[in-house]
């Protein structure tokens, strides 16, 4: 009866250790296969031999090896020679030798480790898992590949429960389309999504992004930088706090911060958006546009409100250049403002629409449309229509006015030369003895005029056809005679310096006010 009842408890007591292991997430190691098993205590107490085609189960793992150490009580193993954890069915781990603790489910694994997680593998010399969190670990280097891709680090960690995996150190991620080199990566397997916490550059076969926080989908060629990215290659380079880029269609949009470099054209422009189409040859800039415009002798700078450039993708040269919206520039001999302008490479003229004013040393030159033409590097040509109107400040007094339709001011080392005046010429200029004395002031009208310049001052005219003239002795002035119809001196637009540029003249504010205010009525 007692032995009965011996029996009873010791099979109840076994009972409370099963369940008591298992409410502490403990369960046992069994022996499935081994071709031979011996207690040997020379391995410590309760320590078993397996030899030959060792096979150990815990749940639902599966622990393969040449042979074993093991001891049941504290659910601890060594295996040797030709280890292999089938973690599930999806996940083997492979290595030369191993130590397993049952208790906390931690693998530690030696020589030649070889982690193959569906289409992944990891390779390395020493790794840790632990089956509780599904957690492989490397400290030391390790090398994972799916399918073409290669992640190469010096430290790492892989979950294949959730296919995530995590870079340390030296990480060096190698594709067919590009190559990574970073500090911190976070690997989302399933989204093909890499995401980087540190300095990051990828590399392309003709562009270097450089990052120091973003993402790549390598499944669609996208990346995001962030907190300071830029984007290089042999033309030019963009840097802003942020960038997005798609490698498929060559777009890119660059965030806050654009400062854009073009080392073939010698220009720089900046702004606060950007977004490039390298394969159709567009770009825009927006939002504080400021280009500068480097020249042999001088720099040229310009504001707008939006900046294009169309390039021409096979010989990578600018084409043409579109400022749009309160359009002002500057440089030392050249000054302009207007709402848009159009600068056309091939023919060298910049085209100026909407209010269009050019300062040139002592002239302001005015039309409903103006035209410049470029020659070497300087101008050569101003067309303004209709509606021209050209002022020069007189050298004591006054100013010397050429009105007509179509006027066509030359120029010779940047100034005014002459002046061709085709439809209802009208001119008024102040005439002057050697000393400066002065003669009077000479008004004339006719269908067309050519007038030369020198030295700010009109020196000679040539009529055609219907000519009117008259000289009016100061004495004998009529008043108001010396100013032309539509005379208009805007000194106060005028960009003073590089810096003016940003500056908004009172009209333009005045302006901005009454469409604001119209827009509260409504």
């Amino acid at each position: 009866m007692r032995t009965v009842k011996t029996i009873i408890l010791a099979i109840l007591s076994v009972i409370c250790i099963a369940l008591n292991a298992q409410q502490n997430g403990k369960t046992f190691v069994h022996i499935e296969h081994a071709d031979y098993q011996v207690y040997d205590e020379s391995y410590g107490k309760d320590a078993e031999r397996l030899i030959g085609d060792v096979v150990l189960r815990q749940d639902s793992a599966y622990f393969y090896s040449d042979s074993a150490h093991f001891n049941e009580k504290t659910r601890y193993f060594d295996g040797f020679g030709h280890v292999h954890i089938k973690v599930n069915d999806t996940t083997d781990i492979f290595s030369e030798t191993c130590k397993y603790s049952g208790d906390i489910k931690i693998a530690e694994l030696f020589d030649n480790v070889v982690l193959k997680d569906d289409s992944t593998v990891l390779k390395t010399n020493y790794m840790t898992y632990d089956r509780n969190q599904h957690l492989a670990t490397y400290p030391r280097h390790g090398t994972i590949t799916r399918n073409d891709k290669k992640l190469v680090s010096r430290k790492g960690y892989y979950r294949d429960d959730i296919q995530v995996a995590y870079f340390r150190k030296d990480v060096v991620v190698t594709m067919p389309k590009c190559r990574m080199i970073t500090d911190t990566l976070e690997y989302r397997l399933n989204e093909e999504k890499m995401f980087f916490y540190g300095p990051t550059t990828i590399y392309y076969d003709d562009n270097v992004l450089v990052g120091n926080y973003g993402w790549y989908d390598a499944q669609n060629d996208i990346a995001y930088l962030d907190k300071g990215a830029s984007l290089s290659n042999k033309g030019y380079s963009i840097a802003s706090d942020s960038m997005f880029y798609d490698r498929k269609s060559d777009f890119a949009k660059a965030m806050s911060n654009v400062f854009i470099e073009d080392t073939v054209n010698k220009a720089i422009v900046e702004g606060n958006y950007s977004e490039m189409w390298k394969t159709l040859g567009k770009s825009f800039v927006t939002d504080s546009v400021r280009m500068r415009y480097f020249a042999d002798k001088d720099t040229l700078y310009l504001h707008s409100d939006t900046l294009f450039v169309f390039m021409d993708t096979v010989a990578e040269k600018v084409e043409s250049v579109l400022a749009y919206y309160n359009v002002r520039f500057y440089r030392r001999d050249l000054q302009g403002k207007c709402d848009s302008l159009n600068y056309n490479v091939a023919d060298s003229c910049a085209k100026m629409r909407v209010e269009p004013v050019v300062w040139a040393e002592n002239s302001q030159l005015r039309g409903d449309s103006i035209n410049i033409v470029i020659a070497d590097k300087a101008i050569d040509s101003v067309l303004l229509y209709p509606n021209g109107f050209i002022i020069q400040k007189d050298t004591i007094e006054g100013f010397n006015q050429i009105k007509g339709k179509v006027m066509t001011a030359y120029f010779k080392k940047n100034e005014l030369d002459h002046v061709y005046d085709d439809g209802n010429a009208e001119t008024v200029y102040w005439l002057r003895e050697e000393d400066g004395s002065m003669i009077g002031v000479n008004v004339s009208q006719s269908v067309a005029m050519d007038i030369k310049i020198e030295k700010n001052q009109i020196v000679r005219i040539k009529y055609f056809k219907k000519t009117t003239e008259t000289l009016y002795p100061k004495e004998k002035m009529k008043p108001g005679i010396e100013i032309l119809k539509g005379f208009e001196w805007l000194d106060e637009l005028r960009p003073k310096d590089k810096g003016d540029i940003f500056s908004k003249p009172k009209q333009v504010i005045e302006n901005e006010d009454n469409t604001r205010r119209k827009g509260r009525k409504k």
